[in-house]
């Protein structure tokens, strides 16, 4: 059986790997085999390394640093694989059918909302950089 988890960051700080790869292991109840990181930066990509089981793979999709410093020889001798993805062709059509028909709800995705004003932007700007329970941030124009 394959379990799939799609690392986001919990924290900002780098040192929490250990302790958060530990809390997404004990979350999924089993081995993780495929890991996705939609974010791209150094602590997602060292966290969804440390997580995903001997043999596994780790899918790079969020590209938000061209470059990281990450635990590649720990990965390596567990034999994890690291592979990327750049997809982006021909899939808007497909997302707006599952968004229209309703088979995909984003709504509980979007955890803050801010007017447009400057001082809501640069609020909303700040929340988005803090990261914590910030998902999706988005403006009401």
């Amino acid at each position: 059986m394959i379990h799939i988890v799609s690392c986001i960051i919990v924290t900002n700080y780098k040192q929490d790997v250990s302790a958060e790869v530990e809390q997404i292991k004990k979350a999924m109840g089993a081995g993780i085999d495929i890991s996705f990181d939609c974010a791209g930066f150094t602590k997602t990509m060292s966290t969804a390394l440390g997580a995903t089981l001997s043999g596994g793979k780790v899918c790079l999709v969020g590209l938000g640093h061209t470059e990281m410093t990450i635990p590649l020889a720990p990965a390596a001798v567990r034999e994890v694989d690291v592979v990327g993805v750049f997809r982006y062709k021909n899939t808007w059509p497909l997302c707006i059918e599952f968004l229209r028909s309703g088979k995909i709800d984003l709504k509980p995705l979007i955890t803050h909302r801010f007017g447009f004003s400057q001082k809501e932007v640069e609020e909303a700007f700040e929340t988005s950089a803090r990261g914590g329970n910030a998902i999706k941030v988005m403006f009401n124009l």
